[in-house]
């Protein structure tokens, strides 16, 4: 694979990074909606512990919604950050690194994924597994699953 091609691979994973986060957050944002219109539309009865529980509950699942979009926000805040322009060397940000049969990208933590057929774990930098790997270069090792996993190739 070439430098040019190994580049558009990266920025190809790094725009289905911000695909995956631009959906979240529009999931968060319907949510956030669907929560407050349902707060709003309770009725009052003559039941009103009842209305008052419903009315909390709403809020309850509102702010749970709310942290989970401003959650999204700063990951793809931080997803812009990161530069898939570089041939690393070693493990940081923005890297992508081959091992046998896993590869993982360094940029934000969705887990793992298959993008055109080829399975890619996703780590967050901040990832105790990305900790682990940081400043590692192509024919090192680290501990991956209970087993020593052989770094071929960093980009």
């Amino acid at each position: 694979m070439t430098d040019q091609e190994k580049l558009a691979h990266k920025n190809k994973l790094k725009q289905y990074c911000h695909h995956f986060l631009n959906q979240r957050i529009a999931v968060s944002k319907a949510a956030i909606e669907n929560a407050q219109e349902s707060a709003s539309s309770e009725e009052k009865s003559s039941a009103g512990d009842k209305y008052e529980t419903s009315r909390a509950m709403s809020h309850l699942e509102g702010d749970m919604h709310s942290r989970q979009l401003a959650e999204n926000v700063k990951e793809l805040s931080a997803l812009h950050g990161i530069n898939t322009n570089i041939i690393y060397q070693l493990i940081t940000s923005g890297a992508l690194v081959k091992c046998d049969g896993i590869s993982f990208f360094v940029a934000i933590g969705i887990g793992k994924q298959t993008i055109d057929g080829e399975m890619i774990w996703f780590l967050s930098p901040g990832a105790p597994l990305a900790k682990r790997m940081e400043h590692k270069k192509a024919g090192d090792t680290f501990i991956f699953s209970g087993k020593e996993t052989l770094i071929a190739e960093v980009y």
